[in-house]
């Protein structure tokens, strides 16, 4: 499949004279895909049933005149005001039982069921008048669930929809389910908390202290599974009248829904990446490493993505590993206007990101927005075009990509000989019960893929369902929470050098410490006797070099002692090809211990200078630098943005 480029377009924000010529130049640039309709529920239908598809047709036609195709969103992210008077309780609400209100979008609860039925009856009228267009060539549902934390409601319906969802997890002999099952799997004996019936539950924010963990995690389950049937909901319409491929786009670092359970009804997984802005408010790097890539974005964070967009887009399982569908929907192209800080990025860094998202395997980078809008909300978002009409630049960025891509292979994945686990239930575990401030599981997880990629690696990253494990020789689990005996009977058998910890295998799926001890794992003689977590001045130092921090086990058993500190505890103990990791490792820590791991499964590393990273494909390796500097690297300098790609 060809590598292809596209963009975001409004045609309802802009006067129709003006429509033929920005498709004509969308053309002209090299771009293949445009997006449209995903805010548009107001212009669609101004008051309930005045449906006004007219100018969504011309629209279309247009575009498909120019010889553009076209994906159709669904504009369900932004129900129109006249929806909140028919539905006036379909408002999500936080934590503290305040009203998330109309002014902006995603003003919905996923629970709510009136609100669904609008959506249901919005989407049969595009599916039915669009499936069959010929200029519609893809879909993509709702707009960036999650995004504005937006995915968990203490609303009444989200309460009621709750209770049915918890009758129907712990289910009994009759329709009300096993109370009796719920109390004894919370362990609601501590503290007096048994429930004589299931319309005792609320939900669990207004506590006077923390609440149970089952039960937080109970409603973050039911939570997630209430976005994924939402989406299902306007997939399973869509198929009925459109062969055409469904997406959506998810978000950086939003994790409150479990995208592989989304990815599972969709054909292609697609994310909005913009790199600058992330760096600013989510990436979690240092002030210093802000400054040093304030105008180049992180290094490894959108690849992170790609990496994880890529296993949700082969969530089906028709791909394989590594071989998922998947596009960057919306790709920054200059400032934003979202972010603590908005700077530009460096020349050629819009060229960069592009390159890099086709490194990792996707097969469309999609622009946001073609023109800059100069009203509301986004209107310090730049895009590839000024208000104006002038070029930005990402437009000339774009058009250099798109002169590349006209000898660049096709689309050619390729599995890396290194899988790192990623778990969305892991994280809401790590964030029920941090334990200490500041620990999180995405973050564990990201310094693995750093430390990796530092190497020279290129790293898979896997679903906790995978159990099939060949081709690999290296397959990470830290953090994992919860590892059913399946799982750890297939990443015992797999061959692969196998590395687990901390807090690996460390609670049961109803938020139970297990007896045995953690991390109980057969084969393994080790167990976590005690854990602490540390304060973020006070590191505990290994035996040649690197250090401990944030989180720190005590490990008993007769396993090998393969890392200590340097006072002579242990730290990380060996079996056979599993290596349990007792402490959260610095970056020195995790470059000698994944250096080892990688030696002992004959995978070669080469250590890159800081910025600088590489990606194998099917077809070539990619050289990218991220520093505001050139650099020298065993293929010669790279200069500021460089991107170099090298036939294999």
């Amino acid at each position: 499949m060809k590598r292809t480029l596209g963009t975001c377009y409004y045609p309802e924000h802009w006067p129709r004279e003006q429509w033929e010529e920005d498709a004509a130049r969308m053309a002209a640039l090299g771009l293949t895909w445009v997006r449209i309709g995903e805010f548009a529920w107001g212009r669609l239908e101004p008051t309930p049933g005045d449906l006004h598809f007219g100018w969504l047709d011309e629209a279309i036609a247009v575009l498909g005149a120019a010889g553009l195709r076209v994906v159709l969103g669904t504009p369900t992210a932004t129900p129109p005001r006249w929806m909140l008077t028919r539905h006036p309780d379909m408002l999500a609400v936080d934590d503290q039982g305040r009203l998330r209100g109309f002014g902006s979008r995603r003003h919905y609860c996923f629970s709510h069921a009136g609100y669904l039925e609008e959506c249901r009856r919005i989407t049969t009228l595009l599916a039915q008048r669009y499936g069959a267009n010929p200029h519609v060539a893809a879909w993509q549902t709702d707009n960036e669930y999650g995004c504005h934390d937006t995915v968990i409601s203490y609303s009444e319906a989200a309460r009621a929809a709750f209770r049915g969802w918890l009758r129907m997890a712990y289910p009994g002999n009759g329709n009300d389910g096993d109370i009796g099952a719920l109390n004894a799997a919370w362990g609601n004996v501590f503290w007096s908390m048994d429930y004589a019936d299931f319309d005792e539950i609320d939900l669990p924010n207004l506590t006077v202290t923390e609440p149970n963990p089952a039960h937080v995690l109970a409603f973050r389950r039911f939570s997630s599974d209430q976005v994924v049937a939402f989406n299902r909901a306007q997939v399973d319409i869509i198929r009925q009248h459109s062969a055409a491929p469904v997406s959506h786009n998810y978000m950086g670092r939003v994790t409150d829904f479990d995208h592989f359970d989304l990815g599972a009804d969709l054909d292609i997984a697609t994310w909005d990446s913009y790199p600058l802005g992330f760096l600013e408010d989510r990436v979690g790097a240092t002030p210093e490493q802000q400054r040093h890539f304030a105008r180049q974005g992180d290094p490894d964070f959108q690849a992170f993505h790609h990496d994880l967009y890529r296993a949700v887009g082969a969530a089906q399982g028709a791909h394989g590993a590594g071989r998922g569908r998947w596009w960057v929907m919306e790709q920054q192209p200059g400032p934003v206007n979202w972010a603590p800080h908005n700077p530009a990025p460096l020349p050629g860094m819009v060229r960069l990101w592009t390159w890099e998202a086709f490194a990792h395997g996707a097969e469309a980078v999609c622009y946001f927005r073609w023109r800059q809008a100069p009203f509301a909300q986004e209107q310090m978002h730049t895009g590839m075009l000024r208000p104006d009409g002038a070029e930005a630049q990402a437009f000339h960025e774009a058009a250099m990509v798109a002169a590349e891509l006209a000898d660049a292979p096709d689309v050619a994945q390729r599995q890396a000989r290194v899988g790192l686990i990623f778990d969305y239930g892991a994280e809401w575990m790590w964030q029920i019960q941090p334990h200490g401030a500041g620990l999180c599981y995405f973050d564990l997880v990201l310094q693995h893929y750093r430390a990796l990629r530092r190497l020279g690696l290129s790293v898979d990253i896997l679903p906790p369902s995978v159990r099939d494990f060949a081709g690999y020789g290296l397959v990470l689990a830290p953090g994992l929470m919860v590892v059913p005996d399946d799982l750890k009977a297939a990443l015992s058998a797999s061959g692969a050098q196998v590395l687990i910890g901390p807090r690996t295998a460390a609670r049961d799926g109803e938020f139970r410490m297990p007896v045995p001890l953690p991390p109980a794992w057969n084969g393994l003689d080790v167990t976590v006797s005690r854990l602490q977590s540390l304060r973020a001045d006070m590191p505990v130092p290994l035996a040649g070099g690197g250090a401990v921090t944030g989180w720190l086990e005590e490990l008993e058993g007769g396993a090998e002692v393969v890392l200590r500190t340097a006072s002579g505890d242990a730290v990380a103990m060996r079996a056979g090809k599993v290596t349990y990791m007792g402490g959260w490792g610095d970056g020195e820590a995790l470059r000698l211990l994944l250096s080892e791991l990688c030696a002992l499964a004959g995978i070669a590393v080469q250590e890159l200078p800081e910025g600088v990273r590489i990606r194998d494909t099917g077809t070539e390796r990619f050289w990218f630098n991220h520093n505001p500097h050139p650099v020298d690297t065993p293929v010669g300098a790279l200069p500021v943005a460089g991107v170099l790609r090298v036939p294999v």
